[in-house]
């Protein structure tokens, strides 16, 4: 009997409970939403594509009778990672009612014009529009860069800002066909990098050139400096640079006369046959 009756007493409050339950559920719903928390979380770089007011103006029109029931967050969650610079979202509510927006946006890791268009790009591989309101300071690049390209081409430019050495030469990157370019802050010439492999050492070799001679040099006696060959650093003169002006000529000269010595020295052979 005692059994019976606690099973009952055990009955009566799990109905009151759901009543209770059910009724605070309703009051709750029915609660206006009285205010809407925008927190963009920044990176190391702040990034300024996502604008508050953009967001609770979306947040309005998802729940346009403005009561805590009417939001559907797994929708509105949906919406807001589908904008083009959002990495990720996360929308939930307090117990008071009020809603929270925690979105966290894509930092370009850089700018890519090719095909005419011009689009940001992550760390991810992930293309972004531009925006009309804001301009992010990154890395230039210009080519037919493949997307399969893209997260390596930003774990290099990763690389250039974290070294100072690099971030003071390198200011843009350029694809001609398979063979990437660094534009540097000189002006004066290009540094041939090849493919993305071996990054780390073709800088290396480069930075090393600059110490041992470009230094004591005038940056203007070259126009390209490529270090895509392993354990070698091709210089290319600049023709237009005075000093140069003779030993390019003298070459030429040298190169003109080499006809004539082939044909003395094969007429010099077919009479040593002769005799």
């Amino acid at each position: 009997m005692k059994n019976k009756f606690r099973i009952l007493k055990i009955l009566v409050t799990v109905i009151l409970f759901g009543f209770l339950l059910s009724f605070s559920l309703k009051r709750f719903n029915g609660k206006p939403m009285e205010k809407v928390t925008v927190k963009l979380t920044q990176s190391k770089d702040p990034v300024y594509f996502i604008d508050e007011k953009d967001v609770k103006e979306l947040v309005k029109k998802s729940n346009p009778t403005k009561k805590i029931g009417d939001i559907n967050i797994p929708e509105l969650e949906k919406k807001l990672n589908q904008l083009p610079a959002v990495d990720s979202a996360n929308v939930y509510l307090n117990l008071n009612g009020n809603l929270n927006l925690d979105i966290k946006q894509r930092v370009p890791a850089f700018r890519l014009t090719k095909d005419d268009k011009s689009f940001y790009v992550d760390e991810k591989g992930v293309e972004f529009p531009i925006s009309s309101n804001y301009s992010y300071p990154c890395m230039l690049v210009t080519g037919n860069v493949k997307q399969s390209e893209y997260v390596k081409l930003a774990e290099l430019i990763a690389k250039i800002n974290r070294d100072e050495f690099s971030k003071k030469y390198f200011i843009g990157i350029s694809k001609k066909k398979d063979n990437y370019e660094l534009l540097t802050s000189e002006g004066y010439f290009k540094v041939e990098l090849g493919d993305l492999e071996k990054i780390d050492l073709k800088v290396k070799g480069f930075k090393a050139f600059v110490e041992k001679y470009l230094i004591h040099q005038d940056p203007e006696k070259y126009t390209k400096v490529s270090v895509k060959y392993d354990n070698q650093i091709v210089t290319t003169l600049n023709p237009y640079f005075k000093e140069n002006d003779s030993i390019i000529a003298v070459g030429k000269k040298e190169l003109a006369k080499l006809p004539i010595i082939n044909q003395k020295k094969a007429e010099a052979e077919n009479k040593t046959k002769t005799n």
